[in-house]
């Protein structure tokens, strides 16, 4: 039997609590605003590194930023997620 998630805690590092965005998109205990939530958390975290690797510190994957777009895309057709920007401060839940 899988252990419950602790959503207050995958909100503090979604990357942690899942092998990929999508798994967020299929995750069947979370509400749709959770799951838009958690991958809009994700999103930032991944922005601040894409941020520190053009400072020349090491991390971020572009590949995920992508793989979050799509994910938002499914889970928020009609865009209301904001696109990533680097600055972008994550919304409150």
């Amino acid at each position: 039997m899988a252990e419950k998630l602790d959503y207050d805690e995958a909100l503090r590092d979604p990357a942690a609590h899942f092998p990929d965005p999508a798994a967020v998109v299929d995750a069947e205990d979370l509400t749709a605003e959770q799951k838009i939530a958690l991958l809009r958390q994700w999103e930032y975290d991944e922005s601040e590194m894409a941020v520190a690797t053009e400072e020349g510190m090491p991390g971020g994957d572009n590949s995920v930023l992508q793989a979050i777009t799509a994910a938002l895309a499914v889970l928020d057709p009609d865009g209301r997620s904001t696109a990533p920007s680097k600055q972008r401060v994550p919304p409150t839940p």
